[in-house]
């Protein structure tokens, strides 16, 4: 009778410490989701090269204490879309947006949104909070007062 209790406490310790090891892996992995940028003369430049694989990539930006987040892509029509990783309805849950396919998803509410369309014109209810940037011959440009902006959605 011992031998089984032993035998029981034995596995149930071994089920334990597997779901708190799969539970680490899986917060640590979270963290790494945002590279760390900084500003330089009042904008942080990321290089295209480094977001020209159409995925979304996604940056974290330190003002005072605050993390404002936000994700770069490239778009199928080869365009360079800019939005923080929030949205203007589900913002503050906290949960961002993750890329399947051509379309950025909600992670929240579960609303798709087409990467073609981010921008300007693509404001309110669930979209991607818009996050006004440059592009030049070698970069994308944002500014810090545009980063700034978003931090009420962090």
């Amino acid at each position: 009778m011992a031998t089984n209790r032993r035998k029981q406490v034995m596995w149930a310790s071994i089920v334990m410490v597997a779901l708190l090891v799969g539970a680490a892996s899986v917060f640590a992995f979270s963290l790494g989701k945002y590279e760390k940028v900084k500003a330089t003369g009042g904008v942080v430049s990321i290089p295209l090269p480094k977001v020209a694989d159409g995925k979304a990539h996604y940056y974290r930006f330190e003002d005072g204490g605050k993390e404002i987040d936000f994700v770069v892509i490239k778009a199928s029509d080869g365009r360079y879309r800019t939005a923080f990783d929030a949205c203007d309805s589900c913002f503050a849950a906290k949960k961002g947006y993750e890329q399947k396919g051509d379309v950025l998803v909600c992670k929240n509410c579960n609303q798709k949104f087409a990467i073609n369309r981010i921008g300007p014109h693509a404001v309110g209810g669930c979209n991607p909070s818009y996050l006004p940037s440059q592009t030049n011959a070698s970069n994308i440009i944002i500014t810090t007062s545009d980063l700034k902006a978003g931090a009420r959605y962090f």
